[in-house]
């Protein structure tokens, strides 16, 4: 969860602290004592760069793959509104009336107020009040003909399915990166790139952009791992476009 000017400094930050560790290593312990020790910190560097790719790339893997679930599940949940809506029209007037009525402030408070409470790290309280109101009004309709008996069935498994979506977008919102794993991600980096400065080189530029380069990817890595674990805080998050083009749909 991180906002533009985080994404910006943080990987400047991280690639000056490295340049800098680099130069103050050659300070302390010129190439020219390191440089007879490349092989030992070749294999060294080869061991912890892998062992930390996979780390790093599977993290990713892992904080995408959620993110796109919450996203998905954004969509479930819109398109039940949308099907509780329309199903509302087989009802009996009055319960029609209201059942309309409940999805169009649903889709207004979710839009309104679910997605800035959620981004505030906040539970959404108005949204379950009309989900629950939702179901009180299903389950005080009398079905006379059997459009009606089928409207209200249908009504009922996608108001079911709305509910188990909402529950699963809350579980989502507050779910984070244990702080062990954070651990893992950030000691495994630095260790990495403070290898990786270790290397004894006469060519002191090409050293200091392959230091350049490899803490940039690095942290960038970190970066969109932060950016994505949160689906719905933070500078990359999951839009609410899934229910403004419910509330349009339902409005036409």
């Amino acid at each position: 969860m991180l906002n533009i000017t985080e994404n910006i400094l943080i990987p400047i930050f991280a690639v000056v602290g490295s340049l800098l560790f680099m130069v103050g290593l050659n300070r302390a312990w010129p190439w020219e004592k390191r440089h007879a020790h490349n092989d030992l910190i070749g294999w060294q560097l080869s061991i912890l760069g892998t062992t930390y790719a996979v780390i790093l790339g599977f993290m990713l893997y892992a904080v995408w793959t959620n993110f796109g679930a919450a996203d998905l599940n954004v969509d479930l949940e819109a398109n039940a509104l949308v099907n509780v809506y329309r199903l509302a029209a087989g009802l009996p007037q009055q319960q029609r009336t209201q059942l309309e009525a409940l999805a169009l402030s649903y889709a207004d408070v979710v839009i309104n107020q679910d997605w800035p409470e959620m981004s505030h790290n906040q539970v959404p309280e108005r949204s379950q009040e009309i989900n629950r109101d939702m179901w009180k009004l299903l389950m005080t309709v009398k079905a006379a003909s059997p459009t009606e008996i089928t409207a209200e069935d249908h009504a009922l498994y996608e108001l079911s399915a709305l509910t188990e979506h909402r529950r699963t977008r809350l579980l989502q919102s507050i779910s984070h990166l244990p702080a062990v794993l954070w651990f893992v991600l950030i000691v495994g980096g630095t260790v990495t790139v403070a290898s990786a400065c270790l290397f004894g080189s006469a060519n002191t530029r090409l050293h200091g952009l392959q230091v350049f380069a490899f803490s940039l990817l690095i942290s960038l890595g970190l970066v969109a791992i932060a950016d994505i674990h949160l689906p719905f805080r933070g500078a990359v998050h999951v839009s609410n476009y899934a229910f403004r083009r419910a509330q349009q749909n339902m409005n036409n």
